[in-house]
């Protein structure tokens, strides 16, 4: 039976490395760049400039909304979405301060 080690890292290597694994879909990264060039968006005009299903959209959104890195309100019948600045700030300084560690061989 396998054994989870999570506990073996810091929780900030753990947060950090499940951004990354919400990150890993070209779909959330596009979402993601959608929503950073307007204010809030609909999830019907998410789903016009996708080639994706109503239904799979709304999974992204949701596993980005999961690890904070977009918020949602409804309105109405309708979610409009947002980028969190605050966790996509938290994510790029902590991805910024593991790349600058990295030295040449």
């Amino acid at each position: 039976m396998a054994v989870s080690k999570k506990e073996e890292f810091t929780q900030e290597d753990v947060w950090l490395a499940d951004v990354a694994k919400a990150l890993s879909h070209p779909a959330r990264i596009k979402i993601l760049k959608m929503l950073t060039e307007m204010e809030n968006c609909m999830v019907g005009n998410i789903v016009d400039q996708l080639p994706l299903a109503q239904a799979t959209v709304s999974q992204h959104l949701k596993e980005l909304k999961r690890v904070g890195l977009i918020q949602g309100e409804i309105d109405g019948p309708k979610i409009c979405y947002c980028v969190n600045n605050k966790t996509l700030l938290k994510a790029r300084n902590a991805l910024d301060k593991m790349f600058t560690k990295i030295g040449c061989c």
